[in-house]
Parts: structure tokens; sequence; C-alpha cells
């Protein structure tokens, strides 16, 4: 079984949200940025 990153920090993220909604500025930021490396880097990760 594979799992890829994005759903999985998607769905951490979301979580995190729900339970402490002042949390959603960081964590966008830190999703995006995650994103962003996994972009660059590609399965080097």
């Amino acid at each position: 079984m594979v799992l890829s990153i994005g759903p999985i920090i998607s769905l951490i993220a979301g979580i995190l949200i729900l339970v402490m909604p002042r949390l959603l500025n960081y964590i966008v930021a830190i999703y995006l940025i995650v994103i962003g490396l996994v972009g660059l880097f590609g399965n080097r990760l």
C-alpha cells in the first residue's frame, strides 16, 4: 500500500483546524510549503 504525503497532510491539517481554528493560517502556510517541497523534489522525500 503506497500512501501519498498530500492527502495525509490534508487530513492532519483539517483535524487541527477543527480542533484549534486559530491555527488556520499556520497550517495553510505549512501545508503550502510542504506541497511546494514535494513538487520541487518529487519522490526524493
